[in-house]
């Protein structure tokens, strides 16, 4: 646990070395690493959505590769394609960018569904299949992706499917006053990300994701999960709620959290701290709900629902 805190800690303060004023967000990005899940960061232009991503990539050691989503962008561009080899007579797979650790996807919906599918295998089993044979992708394996607002123009709105893969999703924001300041102090000699190295190796880095995977979570913890996502199902304000495989998010994000704060077991509390970035992303609301966000609707849903005890009975 120590070890664990000097390592998390460094990741922490190297990043936000490079991103001022925003510590929740960096937060939730380690956070999603730890749980070995995905990053979906969705602003306006200009609010450092790529930056977070390439700083997170660069405070780890490992391969790190960057797509530009474009809407004439193929499939093939980021899985990789077979090439006839005349020489040998016989096809080589190429490689395409998602072989990587850390895969940084940027303006991710400015690419038509066809092409976003491209990254749903590789998100949900770590491993690519083409022409009939299946390549296992780098561990750990994650994808940032950034996406512009869906009312900008060329942008096409991602898939149910697509959403459900990001373990959690973060808007940047503007940064206050203060922030900007310092980043007009800090930048303006040159890019922050030039002379940024890695605190851990890709070993290290493994080896904190594994150690997450090994907190204990109470069948009272699992009970609340679960709670929390049928709430959604049965909303009056929800037309889709969250899928099982969300649970399994939670779960993940909610060791990641404890193990953030100096714990071996998974508290309600983590629970409840993680749980609009790894829900509200995949809810969709009723045209009428006269609810203003998902976000919303999970706080709303936090306050309902009771944390269950080992005896079943419940408790706030």
């Amino acid at each position: 646990m120590e070890q664990f805190s000097t390592y998390t800690q460094a990741i922490l303060d190297r990043m936000n070395s490079v991103i001022d004023g925003k510590p929740t967000e960096t937060r939730t990005a380690l956070t999603v690493l730890l749980a070995g899940g995905h990053l979906l960061v969705e602003d306006v232009p200009g609010v450092g959505k790529t930056m977070l991503a390439r700083t997170l990539a660069g405070a780890i050691g490992g391969t790190v590769s960057r797509i530009q989503f474009t809407p004439d962008l193929l499939p093939t561009d980021i899985t990789g394609v077979s090439v006839y080899d005349q020489v040998r007579r016989e096809f080589e797979f190429k490689p395409g960018p998602v072989f990587a650790n850390l895969v940084i996807g940027d303006e991710i919906n400015r690419a038509s569904a066809k092409t976003q599918s491209a990254l749903l295998e590789a998100m949900a089993e770590s491993q690519v299949t083409a022409d009939g044979t299946t390549y296992q992708l780098s561990t750990p394996f994650m994808v940032v992706a950034t996406q512009n607002p869906v009312e900008m123009d060329g942008t096409f709105p991602l898939p149910e499917a697509q959403r459900d893969r990001f373990t959690a999703r973060i808007s940047m924001g503007y940064p206050d006053a203060d922030a900007e300041v310092h980043m007009l102090a800090g930048h303006g000699s040159g890019s922050p990300l030039k002379d940024l190295q890695p605190v851990v190796d890709i070993n290290q880095a493994t080896q904190l994701v594994e150690y997450v995977r090994s907190l204990h979570v109470s069948t009272a913890v699992r009970r609340y999960i679960v709670s929390l996502c049928q709430a959604t199902r049965n909303h009056p304000h929800l037309r889709l709620g969250a899928s099982p495989r969300a649970a399994l998010q939670m779960q993940a994000a909610a060791r990641a959290e404890a193990a953030l704060a100096g714990r071996n077991h998974v508290l309600p509390d983590d629970v409840k701290a993680i749980a609009v970035p790894v829900l509200a992303h995949r809810l969709l609301l009723e045209r009428r709900s006269g609810t203003d966000s998902a976000q919303d609707v999970v706080r709303t849903i936090l306050d309902d629902v009771r944390v269950p005890t080992e005896d079943g009975s419940g408790s706030r």
